[in-house]
């Protein structure tokens, strides 16, 4: 079985690289743009086990080429900081929009026989009190969660209007190795390794479901294999915390003093709460491994140990 995995040199792609290399036998091959959040050194433990091949899903041409005999897909490649959507919307719909659809229209003319859109609890919006379902409404509060959210719907129309052989899987925010420091975890801890002051946004009352990317990896192969075709499967870790209470627990494993937490400005259109309900997942034989706590320590030794990546 050939799997090509778009995105795959990305903080999750290559999670997911890794967790299918050291797990099973398909052959595989990562398509990458390498932006900056993308590294081939990612991937250098397993570069002699797969195949690499550097292009846009944006770029029909690429698209072809990367595609040749491929069975499966699964697409990690997008544009996910919130605060640069918010800079550079139109960036944000090129990719995530016009990539997807370029992927698609290959997937319904040639024999795939599964493709696998990854998307993003942010695409439900926000929630007071309980969990969202994948029977939900989406509601996007950013262009970035907009964009993710135009791909899901385009990934749904193409199975009702060409029977395209697709799933799509939303999980909650992902944490741990090889994830660019923009994002609320990477960025404190390798801000509080120098020492550097930790910008919490807002009251950080701001709540998130946190998944630990190996977990996450682990569902979206389940949902690969043994979903529905055309279904939506959430991925949820189960793990919500608020944004100061991680700020303090990346303080505390890294022994730094509180006096680097620093309050700004909230974000536009900052949803406050989100959580998802993973029981159709469940049903496929996929919980989450990890502890939070034990995540944790895991993701600060892992950058600890590689700072000449991020530093």
């Amino acid at each position: 079985m050939k799997m090509l995995i778009t995105g795959g040199a990305g903080f999750i792609g290559c999670n997911f690289v890794h967790h299918m290399v050291e797990n099973y036998d398909h052959e595989i091959v990562v398509f990458d743009k390498l932006t900056y959040a993308a590294n081939p050194e990612y991937l250098k433990d397993v570069k002699d086990k797969i195949e690499f091949i550097k292009g846009d899903i944006t770029n029909v041409e690429d698209v072809k080429k990367a595609l040749k005999d491929c069975d499966m897909v699964v697409n990690f490649a997008a544009e996910t900081h919130v605060d640069r959507s918010i800079e550079e919307p139109g960036v944000f719909v090129k990719t995530d929009v016009i990539g997807t659809c370029n992927l698609l229209e290959y997937i319904r003319k040639y024999d795939i026989e599964r493709y696998l859109q990854i998307s993003t609890d942010e695409v439900y919006g926000s929630i007071e009190n309980g969990s969202f379902t994948e029977e939900n409404c989406i509601d996007p509060s950013s262009p970035y969660s907009a964009s993710k959210a135009g791909a899901d719907v385009l990934v749904k129309a193409y199975y009702k209007t060409y029977q395209a052989p697709v799933l799509i899987t939303r999980s909650s925010n992902n944490f741990g190795p090889y994830q660019y420091p923009e994002k609320l975890i990477p960025l404190f801890i390798t801000n509080a390794m120098q020492d550097k002051p930790l910008p919490v946004y807002g009251d950080g009352q701001n709540i998130r479901d946190w998944i630990y990317a190996p977990d996450n990896c682990r569902g979206i192969y389940t949902a690969l294999m043994k979903g529905k075709l055309g279904e939506v499967y959430n991925i949820g870790g189960g793990n919500e915390k608020n944004n100061l209470e991680i700020t303090h627990m990346i303080l505390d494993i890294l022994k730094k003093p509180e006096s680097l937490i620093k309050f700004v400005d909230d974000r536009l259109g900052h949803d406050r709460r989100y959580s998802l309900d993973s029981t159709k997942l469940n049903k496929l034989g996929w919980k989450p491994k990890w502890k939070f706590e034990d995540a944790l320590r895991e993701t600060v030794q892992w950058y600890q140990e590689n700072p000449s990546l991020f530093l």
